[in-house]
C-alpha cells in the first residue's frame, strides 16, 4: 500500500487537529475522531478559522479553501476509520491509554493500514505489540502548531517494515516537512535533548538561581533560542513535560531526568500551561 488518499486522526485538540488542517489543505480526505462532542465542535471551528485566515492572506484561494474544509468528516465513532489509509493518533501521552486504543483500532482499520503515533516519548515497539500488524506501526511526532512548524520525527519500532517507513516519509514529506529519523529510544531525539533543559531550568527556579524572567530571557538572549526554556514548557503543557520526563527516566534509568519537584507541584496544583490560563506564567483564557 503506497497511496495515501484518506487520513483518520484520533484527537481533537491542538495537535489532532492541526494534523487534520495540514492533511486536508494537502490534498487528503481526513477523519478526525473525538469521543467528546464539545472538543469535537472546538476542533471543528479551530480548522475552520485557520482555514479562513490563510484565505484572507492570500496563501489559499477561496476554492481552495472551500474544498479543504469539504474533505474534513468529523466523527465520534472509531468505525468511521475502516476504510482509511493512514491513522494517526494525537491523544493523552499514556501507555496505556495508547495500546488500548491501538489494540481497537486494529480490529477496525483495513489490513493494509498503518497505525501511527504522534507519542513524543513512548516506545513504538511496545505500542506495535497491542496489535497484530506490527509492521505497520510507527512513530510520527509532529511538533507543535504542526502546520507551521516544519519538523516530523519518525520513530521505527522493533518490527516496523520499510514500506510502512518509507509511505509515512513520503506523507509528512508531501506535507512540506523535513524528516529526521529516530530509533525507538526513550524521548526519541527531540525531547531527549529538549526536556532535559526544560527541568534543568525549572531546578534553577526553584533552587532560587534566577527569576523565571531572568533564567528565560538568558536562554533567549544567550543561545539565542526564540523563548525561554519555561515559558516553553507551558506552551507545551507542563502536564506533558512531566509525562514525558517520567518516561525518559523509567526508560534510560538515569537520575538526570528525574522530574523537578517544582514542576510536579505546579501539575498538581492544575498550573499545566498555557491551555489552562496559569503555569510558570500568567496567561488570559480564551
Amino acid at each position: 500500500m503506497d497511496d495515501i488518499e484518506c487520513v483518520g486522526v484520533v484527537g481533537g485538540g491542538q495537535m489532532g487537529s492541526g494534523i487534520a488542517q495540514l492533511a486536508a489543505v494537502h490534498g487528503l480526505h481526513v477523519w478526525l475522531l473525538d469521543s467528546h462532542p464539545q472538543a469535537l465542535q472546538k476542533a471543528r471551528d479551530f480548522i475552520s478559522t485557520n482555514i479562513h485566515r490563510l484565505i484572507s492572506k492570500n496563501h489559499l484561494s477561496q476554492a481552495k479553501g472551500d474544498e479543504t474544509i469539504g474533505r474534513l468528516h468529523f466523527t465520534s465513532k472509531l468505525e468511521d476509520f475502516h476504510s482509511v489509509d493512514i491513522v494517526i493518533e494525537a491523544i493523552v501521552e499514556s501507555e496505556d491509554v495508547k495500546k488500548k486504543l491501538f489494540a481497537s483500532l486494529d480490529g477496525i482499520t483495513k489490513a493494509s493500514a498503518i497505525l501511527a503515533s504522534n507519542t513524543s516519548s513512548i516506545s513504538i515497539t511496545r505500542i506495535a505489540a497491542a496489535t497484530n500488524r506490527p509492521p505497520q506501526v510507527i512513530g510520527m511526532h509532529f511538533m507543535n502548531p504542526p502546520p507551521i512548524m516544519k519538523l516530523v520525527e519518525i520513530v521505527r519500532g522493533a518490527d516496523t517494515s520499510d514500506n510502512t517507513f518509507n509511505v509515512t516519509k513520503q506523507l509528512a514529506e508531501r506535507f512540506g516537512k523535513t524528516v529526521i529519523c529516530s530509533q525507538d529510544f526513550s524521548g526519541f531525539i527531540v525531547n531527549r535533548i529538549l526536556m532535559p533543559m526544560i527541568n534543568e531550568a525549572f531546578y534553577a527556579l526553584y533552587t532560587g538561581v534566577a527569576t523565571k524572567e531572568d533564567i528565560d530571557t538568558g536562554m533567549k538572549l544567550g543561545t539565542n533560542h526564540p523563548m525561554g526554556p519555561l515559558q516553553l514548557a507551558d506552551f507545551i503543557g507542563l502536564d506533558v513535560c512531566l509525562s514525558i520526563l517520567k518516561v525518559l527516566h523509567a526508560g534510560l534509568g538515569d537520575n538526570k531526568y528525574a522530574p523537578c519537584p517544582l514542576l510536579m507541584q505546579y501539575v498538581d496544583a492544575g498550573r499545566l500551561g498555557k491551555k489552562r490560563g496559569l503555569g510558570v506564567y500568567s496567561y488570559p483564557r480564551l
